[in-house]
């Protein structure tokens, strides 16, 4: 018999991930896990199945139950059925997750072979990764992944990393508000305005905060303008990066977002890090109640149950709209993430103004996930890592919102794709064209990934809370946090940030 055991997982996650057979499983048996077809593939499961590792263990450790932690247990017991091998999943909250990949690597303990974590942890864990082998750099599943992708799984120019998640940041809205005439007409009647989609952060607020407390969807119940990851220690602080990078990352400007690669100054409290963060605080009058602690999964069941107008963070509060029993299927569209028409240009001290607005795609952290460099089954621990992230597997997985898993290959951009499961011509191909439009951006900005990021981003929440409940200005939290960035410079080494922070800059700078 094929052996999985899971640690830390719900009844529920178990029905999800599918029912423990009691015989050793086929390739065909796929179906039984709602996969379609198996498709062709380097780590397909027909090649999967041809593997023996029997009497073997793999050890994983993940993300807690549903994202990300959900399909590591559905694709571990169906490697574990198909190979033979013992599969242990161990699932442990975000707020833990670093620590417990962390402790075993510098205690030097074999703990995990597998490890699936956020990806801005690189600059912290890739001298514990083992290098991607050509056979899987070669794969058919890794020839597709974008280039952006890519890079984010790589290090000095090594990859470390297994590519497995895509995520961006991207505005979704309403479109039977936006496009229903009579909303249109009172809008343009009380504010003197056109109702349109969000060009610039200034147009977002107006527009969230004039679709605040009143049922606008007829459904009985208030809606709501705006659904921000607000929680201090729940992501918090990519919102923040959402809100403030157009006006701080100027298209002209090189050499850093967060600091001066030359100086390893931090930027962090610079003019146009501070508008944003003015701005998202003023935000805050269109949010639900209790919007302004909503985690990420609150933000998700907000905009992709129908209770607000707009949202922007990850791909799964709009897929979760798109679910076959959301009553807003259909009723969502994707477009860019709000831009700015005035600039921080910190060459030349001055703001600078656009004609139209300046848009700077923000690639957060995402999911990834790596092999350990003490594992002694190295090849076993890819073999899973390749399996996981199969055509087939991707595909189904895409569909699921909870899961988390977002486009991260070329393929994934395939508007026949997503309207085969459903969506509107006009919903497939804004998501579509919003997606591959950032793979395209020369301006993008991309997460902090260096020794220490933790206490980087940490800082950082601390600040934008302590600004967004009123305790301080924007400019006193974010001077603050600058003070702090410079004293964590110090303590863990200006060159050796440096070094590790010119990987960051070049994906920005191209």
């Amino acid at each position: 018999m094929k052996n999985l055991t899971i640690g830390s997982i719900s009844a529920i996650a178990i029905a999800a991930a599918g029912a423990l057979s009691p015989t050793i499983a086929a390739a065909e048996d796929y179906t039984k896990y709602g996969i379609a077809e198996d498709l062709p593939g380097t780590c397909n499961y027909a090649a999967i199945d041809a593997k023996d590792y029997s009497g073997r263990t793999l050890d994983v450790i993940t993300h807690a139950i549903p994202v990300i932690g959900e399909p590591t247990a559905l694709h571990a017991e169906q490697f574990a059925e198909l190979t033979g091998a013992e599969v242990n999943v161990v699932h442990v909250p975000f707020g833990d997750l670093f620590q417990r990949i962390m402790i075993p690597f510098q205690s030097g303990q074999n703990a995990y072979d597998v490890l699936f974590y956020a990806s801005l942890w690189i600059g912290d864990f890739n001298r514990f990764l083992a290098p991607v082998p050509e056979a899987y750099t070669a794969s058919s599943g890794m020839s597709d992944v974008t280039e952006s992708f890519k890079g984010v799984a790589t290090w000095n120019g090594q990859m470390v990393q297994y590519p497995m998640d895509g995520d961006r940041h991207y505005l979704k809205y309403r479109t039977d508000v936006f496009e229903n005439e009579e909303l249109q007409a009172k809008y343009l009647a009380d504010t003197g305005n056109a109702l349109k989609i969000p060009e610039t952060w200034e147009e977002y607020n107006a527009v969230a905060a004039y679709f605040s407390g009143f049922d606008w969807d007829g459904d009985g119940e208030e809606n709501y303008g705006s659904a921000e990851v607000s929680k201090r220690d729940d992501l918090m602080f990519s919102a923040f990066i959402s809100r403030a990078a157009p006006y701080a990352k100027h298209p002209d400007v090189k050499g850093g977002f967060f600091f001066d690669l030359e100086t390893m100054k931090p930027l962090i409290n610079t003019p146009g890090f501070v508008r944003g963060l003015e701005l998202f605080i003023d935000a805050q009058e269109a949010f639900p109640p209790g919007g302004s602690s909503f985690g990420l999964g609150d933000e998700i069941f907000s905009f992709g149950g129908g209770q607000t107008l707009m949202s922007y963070s990850w791909d799964d509060a709009f897929i979760q709209a798109q679910q076959e029993e959301s009553r807003i299927r259909n009723k969502v569209a994707a477009a860019p993430l709000p831009g700015a028409k005035e600039v921080w240009n910190r060459d030349t001290g001055t703001w600078d103004s656009f004609d139209a607005p300046n848009r700077a795609p923000y690639m957060t952290w995402g999911w990834s996930s790596a092999v350990s460099e003490m594992s002694d089954d190295k090849e076993m621990a890819f073999d899973f890592l390749c399996f996981f992230s199969n055509e087939a597997n991707t595909f189904h997985d895409l569909q699921i919102g909870r899961f988390g898993v977002n486009p991260y290959r070329d393929s994934h951009f395939d508007t026949t794709f997503w309207q085969g499961l459903g969506w509107e011509a006009n919903v497939a191909d804004s998501y579509v064209e919003t997606l591959s439009g950032m793979e395209q951006s020369t301006n993008r900005v991309y997460d902090l990934r260096v020794p220490g990021v933790g206490q980087f981003m940490s800082s950082m929440a601390n600040g934008v809370a302590e600004a967004m409940a009123g305790q301080k200005s924007a400019q006193e939290a974010l001077d603050g946090v600058a003070k702090e960035w410079a004293d964590i410079v110090d303590r863990i080494g200006e060159d050796r940030l440096r070094e590790a922070y010119a990987n960051v800059v070049r994906l920005e700078d191209g």
